[in-house]
């Protein structure tokens, strides 16, 4: 498959490593900010083939994994209401909430339904006047402009039991939370390429220079994020802070206007709560006021339904980038696939749950990329 296979071929796999091992000349912290990329990273073994100096940590950048706790629970109770059809992606429904999840809810008889677009939750609600339609509308700037074009097609056919259950995330401010803090540690960022194909990368730039940090845009596949790091490496090598793309087939600087101004026409930034990590200024978007109807929060008042992280939960520290899941004393026992205190260990693209399946620490197999 084009784009695909030339990206995961060994020997230019290998062929990377060796430049990589040949221009490394100093220890460095890199944060890869996509839970994709870290996905890609355990799959592949990526974290075994590179220079011993070169030590990768885990952000932010998993949409279901932060998620607020309360919101999993306002998800739960909207989904055990007997008017409505709550609809949500695959990987919310094992997310725990403080007390249950969705995949809970549904076995006590709520309707939830999973869908593979935010427009199936919208014509859900034109094909069932009757009932309220839900759709939980979670992720990054990726994914917004497709929530919005939903809404969009709601408005144009004048359904009012349709509404959103908003959950959006901007990469930009966690990145600058990261690199504030006192304990900040990260030299160099690898950049998320879905992001950047909505968003374009402009918004990074000013925090390349405020913060003295390289930042590389990259893809998926092994051979992407090397050539991330060979990058990043260079401008380390070079005394260079600059925003860098090598996502460059699918990636443009200005990004993608027309999916930028649907979802301006409907979003505007807020303030947002992130799982684990607490409350960052101007961090999520929300529904402007003129579409509050839309607004699931609003339309059933949920503002009550609040909830405390599980103390025994690292995840925060962990998609911060100070702790790794090793250093969680429930990780692989009392929290597990089956069994999970936090969202990381959910997700396809959390975390703690690559580091189960992959690492070879808690006997997950790793498919080598340089083999």
């Amino acid at each position: 498959m084009r784009y695909v296979d030339e990206y995961r071929d060994p020997t230019l796999v290998q062929s990377e490593v060796h430049h990589l091992k040949e221009i490394v000349r100093r220890s460095v912290t890199v944060m890869e900010i996509c839970g994709g990329q870290t996905n890609s990273i355990m799959k592949y073994g990526l974290q075994d083939l590179i220079p011993k100096e070169i030590e990768l940590v885990h952000g932010p950048g998993c949409p279901v994994c932060v998620t607020p706790l309360e919101l999993i629970d306002r998800a739960v109770h909207l989904a055990l209401l007997p008017e409505v059809i709550f609809c949500s992606f695959g990987d919310m429904l094992r997310v725990p909430g403080s007390q249950s999840d969705l995949f809970n809810a549904k076995a006590q008889g709520g309707d939830v339904r999973t869908v593979y677009s935010p427009l199936e939750a919208a014509q859900l609600a034109e094909a069932h006047p009757e009932k309220e339609v839900i759709f939980f509308a979670i992720g990054f700037e990726t994914t917004a402009p497709a929530n919005a074009m939903a809404l969009f097609y709601a408005l144009r056919k004048g359904l009012k039991n349709f509404s959103l259950l908003v959950s959006h995330f901007l990469v930009p401010p966690a990145m600058e939370a990261i690199l504030s803090s006192p304990k900040n540690r990260i030299e160099g960022f690898l950049a998320a390429g879905h992001v950047c194909t909505v968003m374009g990368y402009e918004e990074y730039l000013p925090i390349a220079e405020r913060y003295k940090v390289p930042i590389v845009v990259t893809g998926f596949e092994p051979v992407d994020l090397l050539q991330g790091l060979i990058m990043l490496v260079k401008q380390l090598n070079e005394g260079r802070y600059e925003v860098e793309n090598q996502y460059v087939r699918s990636v443009r600087r200005e990004g993608n206007h027309s999916a930028m101004e649907i979802m301006d026409k409907l979003f505007e930034r807020s303030d947002r709560i992130w799982r684990g990590i607490g409350s960052l200024p101007m961090s999520g978007l929300r529904l402007k006021r003129e579409y509050q109807q839309f607004d699931a929060e609003e339309k059933f008042s949920l503002s009550h339904i609040q909830a405390n992280e599980d103390p025994d939960c690292i995840s925060g520290l962990i998609m911060q980038g100070e702790k790794k899941p090793f250093d969680c004393t429930h990780f692989g026992k009392r929290c597990n696939p089956e069994n999970p205190i936090g969202a990381p260990m959910v997700s396809t693209e959390g975390v703690c749950s690559a580091y189960f399946r992959y690492s070879r620490k808690s006997g997950g197999a790793t498919e080598s990329a340089g083999q």
